[in-house]
């Protein structure tokens, strides 16, 4: 293997500029120029987000014994959303400039420019801020009034909270549990940017912790830990990592103490996953505002109380980026830059690659036949065009962990090349292994700072 030498690190442009070539994220409705804040997963993007979101799954509910999953709609009735406070609470303090146009938040752009009205990038008048709800209203029925308005959810834990009984019943489940949710949720952002970092739609992965009030510190401290520790395991760097925790100016109405898991991406530290203590504040609104019981009462005890509440809310669509970001890697390789996704293997859109080296002489055939067997265990791909080594090109650039070439030995002794995606090692197997060693490897993967 030739030597290697770092070339350069991810930035923005790069990364869009991948994304859009190779299939992982395109512009909505490109054709008609875009929408700003919307973005379309294409077949290979669709793959790393559905990866993501199995395998923050998996670590939520099948690997705890007393968390289970929930999917609930995205139109809720209207008092869901006075009862949590966003219909009083959710809004932003908005400028426009006169001249150019552009809409800031006020609370984003230099203090000297706000006090001076002055729009900090043409120099023109701003008006005075005015506060912007960020929830998307709409109406349900044929008939548009008032009484019809209902709201896009801006997001997923209402759904959980109005289901904490009906999960509680049905589930037979005991105080400490959790209620974990993958879905959409949509904020009218004033400011979106950052390629998917910050839009309008997006996906939540939440799980809300439902423990006894006296001990909401051991396990905010407990999910704390938890939730970092899980994106290693993710792949992603710790030293990418960090924890940010909400001053008192920072800390939204419902929360008692917050941290933030921020990611260093290519564009500065920004939030990642919030970990929340909630208190029992939602539970308690929404017993106030539906008139239902929403206590817990507990069995051996006899105790009855409103449960608190530790949240765990991380972007779905964010962490697709973070992902990206922080497997993103450029290397000199024999004189050739090398453009390497380092994704881990559980997360690559495509697991396996297998190529004939030439496609004559029953090479193509043989190649196609291993490359059909593979699918009933990986997402495989198929590639017969090109110098072999242009096609371990290609799959390092959408992050495949394997490759598998197909030569004359492969005739003889049925064994073939395996190359590895990190270290571009070769070495030669049997064609039944295959299977065993992928899953050995992607079992003991570990990513080198």
């Amino acid at each position: 293997m030739a030597a290697s030498a770092e070339v350069s690190g991810v930035t923005m442009d790069k990364l869009v500029s991948l994304c859009k070539r190779r299939g992982f994220i395109f512009q909505s409705s490109e054709i008609y120029g875009g929408l700003s804040s919307a973005w379309d997963y294409g077949p290979l993007g669709v793959e790393l987000k559905k990866r993501i979101q199995n395998f923050w799954w998996k670590e939520m509910t099948q690997l705890n014994d007393n968390i289970v999953g929930i999917d609930a709609a995205i139109m809720m009735h209207p008092k869901v959303w006075e009862a949590s406070g966003h219909v009083e609470n959710f809004t932003d303090p908005l400028v426009d400039c006169k001249k150019c146009k552009q809409r800031f938040r006020a609370d984003q752009i230099p203090k000297e420019n706000l006090e001076k009205h002055i729009c900090p990038e043409c120099g023109g008048e701003l008006t005075d801020p005015r506060q912007f709800n960020l929830m998307f209203k709409t109406h349900m029925g044929p008939v548009e009034n008032d009484a019809s308005v209902i709201y896009l959810r801006p997001e997923t834990a209402q759904g959980i909270y109005v289901n904490f009984k009906n999960v509680l019943q049905t589930s037979r489940l005991k105080i400490p549990f959790g209620i974990a949710q993958v879905g959409k949720a949509f904020r009218n952002e004033i400011t979106t940017k950052n390629f998917i970092f910050r839009t309008c739609e997006f996906e939540q992965m939440e799980m809300q912790y439902f423990v006894y009030p006296p001990e909401d510190e051991k396990w905010f401290e407990f999910w704390k830990e938890k939730r970092f520790n899980y994106y290693k395991t993710l792949g992603v760097r710790e030293k990418k990592l960090r924890f940010h925790q909400h001053g008192p100016n920072e800390l939204a109405h419902y929360a008692k103490k917050a941290f933030d898991i921020e990611y260093e991406f290519p564009f500065g530290w920004k939030e990642l996953e919030g970990i929340h203590n909630r208190t029992d504040y939602d539970l308690k609104r929404h017993m106030e505002f539906s008139g239902k019981d929403l206590t817990y009462l507990d069995d051996q005890s006899r105790e009855r109380y409103i449960p608190y509440i530790i949240e765990t809310s991380a972007g779905l669509t964010r962490t697709v980026l973070v992902v990206l970001s922080d497997a993103y890697d450029e290397e000199e390789v024999a004189g050739e830059k090398r453009v390497v996704l380092r994704f881990h293997p559980d997360l690559a859109p495509i697991t396996a690659a297998v190529f004939p080296l030439v496609k004559k002489d029953g090479l193509a055939e043989l190649a196609k036949n291993i490359e059909k067997d593979l699918r009933k265990h990986f997402t495989t791909f198929y590639d017969q065009g090109g110098a072999i080594g242009r096609r371990y090109r290609r799959q390092d650039e959408v992050g495949t962990p394997f490759c598998i070439t197909v030569d004359y030995q492969t005739k003889e002794d049925n064994t073939v090349t395996l190359r590895f995606r990190d270290s571009m090692e070769q070495i030669r197997i049997p064609v039944k292994e295959i299977p065993a060693r992928i899953k050995k490897e992607s079992a003991e993967y570990r990513r080198k700072e």
